[in-house]
């Protein structure tokens, strides 16, 4: 095992009782802690990338403190995403009951076929970003210069956010 280490995820889900699952999922989650955890608000976005008609998604970002490898942990995530109701296979952005997506683990920096830390399209979706700014808006990536705070507020696109729930407990 390595030392403990902050590892930050985004869950989403856009099909059944979409809250049941991020609150099933962020459950999960905290149970796999081993120290301190963070969990944003809930937002309702449109389905980007998607084809249309795809119901819109509820989306949030938490953080726990584990001392698993990540790419361990992104092994389990995957495995309770299938409990969950999602297929092993699947075409990308396809409608799902359950999405956690692993967006970093502290100063890992990864670049493998099943594993890229910190995560290749985090800082590119609004999304993502505004529940991390949530709980951790000062947090600087691995091979960033600015926090996730400043790269929020230089974003140009207008993605439709709006907060769905207050907490995700």
């Amino acid at each position: 095992m390595s030392s403990l280490r902050p590892m930050g995820v985004a869950l989403g889900s856009n099909q059944g009782d979409r809250l049941d699952h991020l609150k099933m999922g962020w459950q999960w989650l905290k149970s796999r802690s081993r120290g301190p955890v963070r969990a944003s608000r809930i937002y309702e976005t449109h389905p980007v990338g998607c084809e249309p008609g795809t119901e819109s998604f509820l989306n949030a970002v938490g953080e726990i403190h584990s001392d698993e490898e990540p790419l361990v942990l992104l092994r389990l995530m995957r495995e309770f995403e299938r409990e969950r109701g999602r297929p092993e296979s699947y075409p990308r952005n396809a409608p799902r009951t359950l999405d956690m997506d692993m967006l970093y683990a502290g100063d890992v920096i990864s670049d493998t076929p099943e594993l890229v830390l910190p995560h290749p399209r985090l800082l590119m979706r609004r999304f993502v970003l505004q529940p991390l700014c949530d709980i951790r808006p000062e947090l600087i990536l691995p091979g960033q210069a600015q926090s996730v705070g400043e790269i929020f507020c230089s974003m140009t696109d207008v993605d439709d956010l709006r907060v769905f729930k207050d907490q995700m407990d």
